[in-house]
């Protein structure tokens, strides 16, 4: 699934493009990914005409690269008004526009990918593409490509450019955010659910010894496969099912990962979107059903869309979704009203540019359901359980909207590292305990110009989260001789001797403001 929501993006390899003719009123066939060899021909074929993200970028230029992303194809037109084997690629697979077929076969080769689909015969000598092919960047430079429906590269101003309900989606914004915000750590297995176009399940083909990626919609199981052959990835498990339905009896995993059809609305019109139970209930039950599937130490990870209910603490419906036996760590990364909701997903649609009458009732009914449920808010954000079988789970429901820095991978597992750390540490150990200051952390004084002493004083990370905390003086003391090499209690005890305090209340008060520090990043335990 794929929210134009900006909840923490990424850079995109290539910034998705709207075909400038419309849609077809129903997807065509999708290429056979296992019939010959033809993926691994076309995969030679796009990689020697230089189709890759940094061979696009060089080729339209910054601006025409941006305008895509807006559903700007005019720029892209006239930077590849040439005819070298990129700019015919270019025309077919991202501008979606008929080619001769004699410049075709100059690049690809064209009778197997005509006979395995991947193209088209229009008119007497032309030929077209029958999905979308992108070229994507893998976090270590692989030159991999996602396969999705033509119209359905995700993030322009206009909206997906199809209504059709099995439509599969190409990678966007969120789907580039939940790859960022994945653990990368080596696992024998990885579930995806509600796989879509498969980016999640390539990125796990990285570190999974065995991928599995499942969804209700059999054509983006097919897709995913395409998507897999073409960045010359390992096959996955491909097994159709809503949910945890396609999980076998006792399976668990590693890892699972989820971009799920999240939209709360009035209704199962769109597959790829909506989840078909009321409210929020999808995301509730993927949450809740996680826990039994994951392996001790294993991370499930979804983004996610909750209620804000009138009389009723957000935070507080969160962490009832928690299953027995796991940390948690929910962010909010943005809230909208529900008028605003409701017109970003009539405009997702493309209902805006239909009949007005249409449009209207529609948006009514998105309204009734919300007043329906009192619901007055919606949060969008990010999940992560950790399956610990602590006896007294940690769960860290918050909100951060603040600019952030992807990828976001190492940073949660560092957050539940630390979770660790300090349910296995009281106070008296936390004093014996030694420190360092976390790199990229800087300190601010806040004051009148000309002031002796600062009003406060701020620790703020340059880098992952970037928090910022307001800390004492004592506090800033503390962490700013934090190196290493001695033990906090003696640290507190020269402060104590420095400013004249009694050593042992300030030992009795600071382990508080220790373990704030250290849950949040600013410090770290040393060795």
């Amino acid at each position: 699934m794929e929210s134009v929501s900006n909840t923490g993006l990424s850079p995109l390899p290539l910034p998705p493009s709207a075909p400038s003719v419309p849609s077809a009123p129903s997807a065509p066939p999708a290429p056979s990914p296992g019939r010959s060899d033809t993926a691994a021909r076309l995969r030679d074929a796009l990689l020697k005409a230089s189709f890759t993200a940094d061979g696009l970028l060089e080729l339209l230029g910054a601006p025409a690269y941006a305008a895509l992303a807006r559903s700007e194809t005019v720029p892209a037109f006239r930077a590849t008004r040439g005819d070298t084997p990129l700019e015919t690629l270019v025309r077919l697979f991202l501008l979606q526009q008929p080619v001769p077929r004699a410049r075709v076969a100059d690049v690809l080769p064209v009778d197997a990918c005509l006979a395995d689909g991947w193209l088209a015969r229009v008119g007497a000598d032309e030929l077209t593409a029958t999905v979308d092919v992108r070229p994507y960047g893998g976090p270590a430079g692989e030159d991999w490509f996602i396969v999705s429906d033509l119209g359905c590269a995700v993030g322009g101003a206009g909206g997906i450019g199809s209504r059709e309900e099995g439509v599969v989606l190409g990678v966007g914004g969120a789907s580039m955010t939940l790859a960022g915000i994945t653990v990368r750590t080596p696992a024998a297995s990885a579930l995806d659910l509600g796989t879509g176009s498969g980016i999640q399940a390539l990125h796990a083909t990285r570190h999974a010894t065995r991928v599995a990626a499942t969804d209700v919609n059999p054509r983006a199981l097919h897709i995913t496969a395409l998507t897999l052959a073409l960045s010359g990835a390992p096959a996955a498990e491909l097994r159709e099912g809503s949910l945890f339905a396609p999980v076998r009896e006792g399976e668990t995993y590693d890892l699972i990962v989820s971009n799920p059809p999240f939209v709360i609305s009035p209704g199962a019109r769109l597959t790829y979107r909506d989840g078909g139970m009321g409210g929020d209930d999808l995301c509730r039950t993927l949450v809740q059903e996680a826990g039994e599937r994951l392996r001790e130490g294993g991370f499930a990870q979804f983004l996610a869309n909750w209620q804000h209910v009138e009389g009723e603490d957000w935070q507080d419906r969160l962490r009832s979704w928690v299953p027995r036996g796991c940390d948690a760590w929910i962010v909010q990364r943005e809230v909208q009203d529900v008028t605003q909701y409701a017109e970003l997903w009539l405009r997702d649609a493309g209902d805006h540019r239909g009949d007005a009458a249409d449009y209207q009732a529609r948006y009514d009914a998105w309204l009734d359901e919300f007043e329906a449920r009192d619901v007055k808010a919606v949060g969008f954000g990010w999940i992560t359980l950790r399956k610990s079988g602590a006896a007294l789970p940690s769960v860290t429901v918050e909100e951060w909207p603040h600019p952030v820095e992807q990828p976001l991978g190492d940073t949660v597992r560092a957050h539940f590292e630390r979770l660790d750390y300090l349910r296995a540490h009281d106070d008296a150990a936390l004093l014996e305990a030694s420190f360092r200051l976390a790199d990229e952390v800087v300190q601010e004084q806040v004051g009148l110009p000309g002031a002796e002493d600062p009003e406060h004083v701020v620790l703020r990370q340059s880098r992952g989260m970037r928090r910022a905390t307001r800390v004492d003086t004592i506090g800033a003391g503390f962490a700013g001789v934090c190196d290493g090499t001695m033990s906090a209690g003696r640290i507190l005890d020269a402060i104590a001797q420095l400013l004249g305090e009694d050593p042992v209340l300030l030992r009795d008060r600071t382990p508080a403001q220790i373990r704030l520090l250290v849950e949040q990043g600013f410090l770290e335990p040393a060795g």
